[in-house]
């Protein structure tokens, strides 16, 4: 077709001519909101618009994880679900050989009132340690592919990261299985990898100022809440051994006082009581940490008897 026919080609119907009038004054071919009445709700959402992100933020990542990787439902109402929310690190709570734990908050920008400070714990993938006696809490355990099994074994860095991340499931598992058994434990918000996001316990001191629940070893509490805390510890023990769990590592030192009420923490060893062949002898030695603490505290307490009874509720 030459330039000169050209112009006279009909102009194709899939391309329309544009009105003069949008091209000098888009607004104009918008109706007004009076005009909108008609539209279906489901078609109809609010726009906000979100800041870019700081150094030592993320988008939460709530929604990017499979729901059985969320916590146990009903979901606690200080849960943040927004898809707008952000997760801002505050800094290293804990330190230890196999995992860190760190504080987060999240919160919606949009709603900051509502945003909640959570402790994250991160296992350490390349860098991370075997647990004393590992061999003995994974008795009975097995892993879904047998390649990640041997590298395990072979203690390469890909077998610690494999490693790393049994140990953080196991311990989301333990948080979640305890959780819906009303034991008190921390509330699991979810898992993303080796991250497990969780409920911070805390206290309030008398100037109001909010911090981190000390643990059992740092307290000097009264005869009557020592009593208390040993009556809280033996019943929630008694709930696990009857579902057959045993903490496999419990102290002092991993249980919180949270005011007058205690918190089992620390929970990647958990072990069964019967399917695992070491679980009668961590329960023994679980007793026995637990009632040497109370002892030096002044309360009479025997571990052989505390054993005795848990072993009435196991079978």
């Amino acid at each position: 077709m030459s330039h000169d026919n050209l112009s006279q080609h009909p102009q194709h119907p899939q391309h329309p001519a544009v009105a003069d009038a949008f091209i000098t004054a888009p607004s104009r071919d918008v109706p007004p909101p009076a005009d909108l009445g008609d539209v279906d709700d489901r078609f109809v959402f609010d726009f906000h618009a979100y800041d870019d992100l700081e150094d030592g933020q993320r988008w939460s990542t709530w929604l990017s994880v499979e729901p059985l990787s969320r916590g146990p439902e009903p979901l606690p109402d200080w849960v943040v679900t927004s898809q707008g929310a952000i997760d801002t690190e505050l800094g290293v709570l804990k330190t230890g050989k196999e995992a860190d734990v760190h504080l987060v908050e999240r919160a919606d920008p949009l709603d900051p009132a509502a945003g909640v400070v959570m402790a994250a714990k991160r296992y350490r993938s390349p860098e991370h340690r075997t647990f004393h006696r590992a061999a003995s809490y994974t008795e009975g355990r097995s892993m879904k592919r047998s390649r990640d099994e041997r590298a395990v074994k072979r203690k390469s860095t890909f077998g610690r990261q494999v490693a790393a991340g049994e140990w953080a499931v196991s311990e989301w598992g333990a948080l979640v299985r305890l959780w819906n058994l009303g034991l008190p434990v921390p509330y699991p918000v979810q898992i993303d990898g080796t991250e497990i996001l969780m409920e911070w316990i805390t206290v309030v001191d008398e100037d109001g100022t909010v911090a981190t629940a000390p643990r059992l070893a740092q307290t000097r509490p009264s005869p009557e809440l020592l009593a208390s805390y040993f009556e809280q510890l033996t019943d929630a023990l008694a709930t696990m051994v009857q579902n057959s769990f045993v903490h496999g590592d419990l102290s002092a030192y991993n249980i919180l006082a949270a005011g007058e009420r205690l918190v089992i923490i620390d929970l990647p060893q958990i072990v069964d009581l019967v399917g695992n062949l070491n679980g009668m002898n961590f329960l023994q030695r679980d007793c026995a940490n637990i009632c040497g603490w109370f002892r030096s505290r002044g309360l009479k307490v025997d571990e052989h008897r505390l054993f005795a009874e848990l072993m009435a509720h196991a079978f």
